[in-house]
């Protein structure tokens, strides 16, 4: 009983994960005999608790592609920092290659205003009320990867507090 126990609280670990595939693209290599052909998978893999990662995958078959990149995805996860209203505490920008990403916070009931990789990005990192602007490239390797860059510079509160050596009601003032 213990062991089927286990099993299930393992299934539902795995199963809080949620990964969509934001692009397949067929590539080929060209070699002495002819072009080799093969699948490039971006994957995005995130739980909607704050925690969200991109990941490429290359295989001969696109199942293969897609499960590498989910593989590569989780290796790649970040933690994002979320509001009471499921949105972003401030403005940050994010740059990936010639890509270009602003996300700022939404009062709640906004909902999630972007587009493209960035879309997925951010609903797979748990964002709820955000207006998010892809700038420059659409590229969506490189959308998604300004859009993490993005995710990675957002601060809490408490960490700006903590840096500037104040307490936290202090910085409110």
């Amino acid at each position: 009983m213990a062991k089927k126990r286990q099993k299930s609280n393992k299934q539902e670990k795995e199963s809080a994960w949620q990964e969509r595939v934001v692009q397949i693209r067929r590539v080929s290599k060209v070699v002495k005999g002819g072009k080799k052909l093969s699948f490039r998978a971006i994957v995005v893999v995130g739980n909607e608790k704050g925690q969200v990662g991109v990941g490429v995958g290359k295989a001969s078959d696109v199942i293969g592609a897609v499960r590498k990149g989910v593989v590569d995805g989780k290796k790649q996860l970040i933690d994002v920092p979320l509001t009471k209203s499921n949105s972003v505490t401030h403005i940050a920008n994010g740059i990936a290659g010639g890509a270009k990403v602003i996300i700022r916070p939404a009062s709640p009931g906004t909902g999630v205003i972007a587009g493209g990789a960035v879309r997925t990005v951010l609903e797979l990192a748990g964002v709820k009320n955000i207006l998010a602007k892809q700038l420059g490239s659409n590229n969506p390797l490189n959308n998604a990867r300004a859009a993490i860059n993005a995710l990675e510079a957002l601060r809490t509160f408490s960490e700006v507090a903590r840096e500037r050596g104040i307490s936290l009601e202090q910085l409110y003032a």
